[in-house]
């Protein structure tokens, strides 16, 4: 993936303008750290890249989508989870709790990033469906097994992202914690897996 790709830009960036991309992205997330997501605002993070609040409205269009793309660069930053366990529920349940595991690693973000993904904005649109077929591809990747010989139903692979979408949503309303949110899903991919076999 070129580094263009993974900032994901709404436009074409020359070098120059991918370091201020990047460097936005950086102040972003240390500012979200700091002071969490509802006091962040993109003054702010404009004031800490080092650019004017003009400079850092041509590339984010709002809170929401500087959440939102700073939590699609975490997810898929690095190498993809191993696909490890003998059977179907076991493979699955381990691509779970990597998952989950990723996304606890930055508790501000997970916290932003759920009513962030809920916006309207084209930008946060573009990135929830991204992020919705990154989720698509591990579980399609679990199922299948490493060596991809098991057929993937569409029925059971859609409850399964429902299922962690869901559990995403129920962790960003405080229903359970972002922790607890792996535990949950694999006595869920347990019923639906099996049930499916």
């Amino acid at each position: 993936m070129s580094s263009q790709m993974s900032i994901a830009p709404r436009q074409a960036l020359n070098p120059r303008q991918a370091e201020t991309v990047q460097r936005l992205w950086e102040a972003g997330l240390a500012e979200l750290r700091e002071t969490g997501h509802e006091a962040l605002t993109i003054r702010v993070v404009a004031a800490r890249a080092g650019v004017s609040p003009a400079t850092a409205y041509t590339y984010l269009a709002s809170k929401s989508h500087l959440f939102a793309e700073l939590f699609w660069r975490h997810l898929t930053a690095g190498d993809p989870p191993p696909v490890t366990g003998a059977t179907a529920v076991e493979r699955v349940q381990a691509t779970v709790r990597a998952t989950t595991d990723r996304i606890v690693a930055e508790p501000a973000l997970a916290a932003a990033v759920t009513p962030a993904l809920l916006g309207t904005d084209p930008d946060v649109e573009r990135l929830r469906l991204r992020i919705g077929a990154e989720l698509v591809r591990r579980f399609e990747t679990a199922l299948a097994g490493s060596e991809g010989h098991d057929p993937v139903r569409p029925a059971l692979l859609d409850a399964l992202v429902l299922a962690f979408s869901g559990a995403l949503l129920q962790a960003g309303m405080g229903i359970f914690t972002y922790e607890h949110m792996a535990d949950r899903l694999e006595q869920a991919v347990a019923v639906i897996v099996a049930g499916n076999a």
